[in-house]
């Protein structure tokens, strides 16, 4: 089995509502590209890869001349032919190398007759619990699925409790003032006793207003608090000062990051993106060596569809540490390009898939659809709000509140 062709089209895929966050927002859709790695037997394998648009699908076609004719069972050969640790500073190529990861290890359980999971070792688990990932939300043209207020937060976590069985929440926060978010996160853990809690600014705070919030919220049934600021040292510091645990997504995204955090502790949970790391297996590698030193584990999300939420599913299923419900922004999506549409939590978990390969395929006709939608529609800029032109995010953000934005709900001295 060699590979002979790759493809990549490029999709929109519209969500409940535009989903703000500290550095921008997600404009009503999220747009991904979807990679196909075709065998000279006619097996095809899935991946996927956040963004879309031309520059997506030239880097993606870009990398056919170093692949085509190899055997995709020879994944860290493919590591260093097109992600080589020193030549990789200079092409970024880390989050190609997991979508065409995806793909191989799809087709590799396609040929062998067995899910992905039992490729990486055999899954301990059945089903992946998740957390409800909670937004502020900017309304719909309709006026519907707006996120603002404290009684808006409230409904939507318990209508997603009762929808899902969700019994972790988290709350993506930096888009209003902290006194107000402060609020926020109180008023969700008052209204959901004996649930778990998390808390994630995406790094935007000052050390001082990362201390300052953590010291409000010891109280509460907190799993941790997610990158309240940015770099290692800032982390360090706010987790000296801090007694609850601290987790991150963005400054661990790596193994030299890892040996940095193994040697003067800055995290205590990791959470594991099978994109940012590279693919699935890099993931697995990590956990291993966060079981070796005693980190929690988590899985998190970077708006994912159906096929790298499958890779989440085995990844989950497989390593022994997962002590946390995972991140998963699947529920604010409307649709989905997986037959059968999307995949359905139950108990807030989702069944892991046992399909041979990642366990779904493409619904060729709704890809079609997305694909002419993101086409008419366009990428979006992630780092950017609809609704303020000209924005851009202060790093870190010590406002405590920002009249210019009269969106910002009132918020008492």
């Amino acid at each position: 089995m060699k590979i002979a062709d790759i493809r990549a089209t490029p999709v929109s895929v519209p969500l409940v509502a535009p989903l703000r966050h500290a550095n921008g927002c997600h404009w009503g859709r999220f747009v991904r590209t979807i990679v196909e790695v075709e065998t000279d037997d006619g097996r095809v394998g899935l991946g996927e890869l956040g963004g879309g648009g031309e520059t997506a699908t030239a880097a993606v076609l870009g990398l056919k001349p170093y692949l085509v004719g190899r055997d995709p069972a020879r994944l860290e050969e493919m590591r260093f032919v097109i992600a080589n640790p020193t030549a990789s500073l200079y092409n970024q190529r880390t989050q190609l190398l997991a979508a065409l990861e995806f793909a191989c290890l799809d087709l590799l359980g396609q040929a062998w007759g067995v899910p992905v999971s039992e490729i990486l070792g055999g899954r301990l688990r059945d089903r992946v619990p998740f957390a409800s990932y909670l937004f502020y939300r900017y309304p719909n043209a309709d006026g519907s699925g707006e996120v603002r207020t404290v009684d808006h937060l409230v409904a939507e976590a318990r209508a997603l409790k009762q929808q899902c069985g969700f019994t972790t929440h988290k709350l993506k926060g930096g888009v209003f003032p902290p006194r107000y978010e402060l609020e926020c996160y109180r008023a969700l853990a008052a209204a959901l006793p004996g649930d778990s809690f998390r808390f994630d600014p995406n790094g935007v705070w000052s050390t001082e207003v990362a201390v300052w919030f953590g010291r409000q919220i010891e109280s509460l049934n907190n799993d941790y608090l997610e990158d309240p600021v940015f770099g290692l040292h800032g982390m360090r510091r706010a987790r000296e000062r801090i007694r609850i645990p601290l987790a991150t997504n963005t400054v661990v995204v790596s193994f030299e990051q890892l040996a940095a955090n193994v040697l003067q502790p800055a995290v205590d949970v990791i959470l594991l993106d099978t994109t940012f790391w590279g693919g699935i297996r890099p993931c697995v590698k990590a956990a291993g060596i966060c079981e070796a030193f005693q980190f929690g584990v988590a899985v998190h999300s970077s708006g994912e569809l159906g096929i790298q939420l499958a890779t989440m599913l085995h990844l989950g299923a497989v390593i022994p540490n997962l002590t946390f419900a995972a991140d998963a922004h699947y529920h604010h999506l409307l649709d989905d390009i997986v037959e059968g549409g999307k995949l359905q939590y139950c108990h807030g978990a989702i069944p892991v898939p046992t399909a041979p390969g990642l366990g779904v395929r493409l619904d060729r006709e709704r890809l079609a659809r997305y694909h002419e939608s993101f086409l008419r529609l366009g990428p979006y800029p992630y780092d950017q709000d609809p609704l303020r032109p000209g924005w851009a995010p202060l790093i870190p953000n010590t406002r405590w509140a920002d009249p210019a934005d009269g969106r910002i709900p009132q918020v008492p001295a």
